[in-house]
Order: structure tokens, then C-alpha cells, then sequence
């Protein structure tokens, strides 16, 4: 018997698929893909080819090395496409006395993640993987100032099913001057049970998870990561703070190393088991003047591309999974590496 099963925490429905539901090798893939060089002359994010990009924003990198230039091993740059400009005003204006708009102001941001063309999170070493961490939380605090922006995005794709256009490791933090429809209801929602409960929904989540053990990937002291019981996609991963923190810039930088960490266990288990399948890894985080707020709770997603999207989820809302949760999450916490 199909389970229709509810997000306590969006109160989104999805199907679970029990009738056709495949086993997790099921989405094993044969990955015939070249190896990568190590440089790639023209590839604009390559170490030697910073005069390609727009000049840094920001960049760890040796001693000594001047901007702009090679020795980094971090660098972020605005993106040459970007999808807003700095540059504009925030007035919103209707036309026909209908449609609303207003001009296109914002910050959109590249982190580079490593110098070398064919370094990928399953073969960087753990601490560059702490400074891609690291590096995100020090530009959005910088971004945060700016009064102008409510919402901080910051989202990884990997792989051409992904969204990525660019083969090399990279990310991007995006700066809106409104909150999104699908954020803003996230936040009506936490607080609508906060206001039922005096509890977050997510903090429920993560005991409740801790609790039954079954959907669990992996642990530290300060981090859970699970398939959610309403998981809306085959392997879809949340990473969460055990801790309350509704802000992902409020964590500490030894934390923020610790989720490094839990990022490294989870995405091996991701590409071992899945054959290094692509992937989108976005972080949610409450509005910019909403920083410290009791009904919310930052967390992080990842969601291997291995299912498409089709009609009944574009028209319904409601996503199909045909992997069960409690045994996509025994399949990850079984893979050796």
C-alpha cells in the first residue's frame, strides 16, 4: 500500500511509492566519465586563469601572493552572469495597477572551491573542505550589513542534471532584497507550530529522530544528518544543528569545522554508493532581520539527482519518492569507504 506521508515542518505531502518502489542499489549508475586533468587552460576558475573572472572578492591564499593572482586556495568572484546586480532601486512598482516589479538589485557570488580542475568534495582533504564552510559563513556575514537584503542563499550544484554549467568545484551565494514565497511559508509554518507547541519543529524533528534511529545517516556530537520521514526524493539528506540556532551565520567557527566534517562522511557515502551521481546541496537560513528567532532552525539539504520531476508533481505540489526512507538511510549508513 502507497504511504501519503507529511513534513511536520512544511506540512507538504509526498507519495511514498511502496508499490514501485525501487531497492536503493536500484540507482547505482555506471559512471563511464573521463577523468578530469588536474588544470584546464580554458577554464576560467583554473589556478593562472584569474585575469578570466571579475576580481575577487575574497580569497584564502598563501602569503605574500597578491590578489588576482595564483597561490589561493579559496577565492570568491562576483558571477560574470549574474543573475542580480549590486547596482538599482529597491522601489516597487506596479503596472497596469496588477503586475508588480522592481529592479533586478542583489548580490550574486562564485566560490571557487579549490585551485585544481578535477578536485571534487569526495577527494579534497577535510580541511579545505572546513574553509569552503568557513568562507561561506564570512561572506554572509559580510552580505548581512548590506540593509537592503533580506535573504542569503547559498547552494551548491554539481553534475549537467544538477544545473551546473561549469565542470570545476565551485558554489554560489546569492543576496535577495525579498524572502521567497517557499521560504516565507517554511517560516509562517515553524511558527505556527511554535506557537501551538512553545517548541521549534525542527528541534522536535531531530529528537524524534535521534529517538527511533531508523532514518538516521549519520552523527556527531553536534550535528544530525537523516533521510527525512517525508523525504520528497530518493537519498534527499538534512543536515541539522542538534543545537538551536536559527541562523546559520550565529555558528561558531568550530562548529561550522564540525559540519565540514559531517559534509565529508555524508557526500562519500553519496558517492560510493551512488556511483558519484550529481547533486544540489542548498542551506536554509532564517530572513537576514530575523536572525534570532525561536520558531526556526537553520539546516542544510543535499539532494542526489537519481529521479526526475514530472506532470503529477509540477500540477499536484506533491513529489513522488520511490526509495522508502528507512531503507535509503540503512543503504547510506552501510557504505564502506
Amino acid at each position: 500500500m502507497p504511504e501519503l506521508r507529511q513534513n511536520p515542518a512544511t506540512k507538504e505531502w509526498v507519495i511514498i511509492a511502496t508499490e514501485r518502489a525501487k531497492r536503493p542499489e536500484d540507482f547505482c549508475r555506471s559512471n563511464n566519465l573521463p577523468p578530469l586533468p588536474e588544470h584546464d587552460p580554458g577554464c576560467p576558475f583554473c589556478e593562472g586563469n584569474e585575469s578570466t573572472t571579475p576580481p575577487e572578492i575574497l580569497a584564502y591564499r598563501n602569503f605574500g601572493t597578491c590578489p588576482n593572482t595564483p597561490g589561493w586556495w579559496i577565492r570568491i568572484v562576483p558571477n560574470k552572469f549574474a543573475a542580480l546586480v549590486p547596482e538599482g532601486n529597491l522601489r516597487r512598482i506596479k503596472s497596469e495597477e496588477f503586475f508588480r516589479y522592481m529592479d533586478g538589485v542583489g548580490e550574486h557570488e562564485v566560490l571557487i572551491e579549490d585551485p585544481k580542475h578535477n578536485a571534487t568534495f569526495h577527494n579534497m582533504n577535510q580541511k579545505q573542505i572546513e574553509e569552503i564552510f568557513l568562507a561561506y559563513r564570512e561572506r554572509y556575514l559580510a552580505l548581512r550589513e548590506d540593509p537592503r537584503y533580506e535573504m542569503i542563499i547559498i547552494f551548491k550544484n554539481h553534475g549537467f542534471n544538477a544545473g551546473t554549467s561549469l565542470i570545476h568545484t565551485h558554489s554560489q551565494l546569492v543576496a535577495t532584497p525579498v524572502t521567497p514565497s517557499h521560504i516565507r511559508h517554511r517560516l509562517e509554518e515553524a511558527m505556527r507550530y511554535f506557537d501551538d507547541n512553545g517548541e521549534c519543529v525542527y528541534c522536535v524533528e531531530a529528537k524524534k529522530e535521534q529517538k527511533v534511529q531508523e532514518r538516521i545517516v549519520f552523527e556527531t556530537d553536534n550535528f544530525l544528518s537523516f533521510i527525512p520521514f517525508a523525504a520528497s526524493s530518493p537519498f534527499e539528506i538534512m543536515v541539522l544543528p542538534k543545537e538551536h540556532v536559527s541562523s546559520f551565520e550565529s555558528s561558531p567557527a568550530g562548529k561550522i569545522k564540525e559540519l565540514a566534517y559531517v559534509m565529508k562522511q555524508v557526500m562519500m557515502r553519496i558517492h560510493v554508493g551512488l556511483t558519484h551521481p550529481d547533486y544540489n546541496y542548498m542551506i536554509f537560513s532564517s530572513p537576514c532581520h530575523e536572525k534570532d528567532v525561536e520558531y526556526y532552525h537553520w539546516h542544510l539539504k543535499i539532494v542526489p539527482r537519481v529521479a526526475s520531476v514530472a506532470g503529477f508533481e509540477m500540477g499536484s505540489g506533491i513529489y513522488i519518492n520511490t526509495v522508502i526512507p528507512e531503507k535509503a538511510a540503512q543503504f547510506l549508513r552501510n557504505v564502506k569507504f
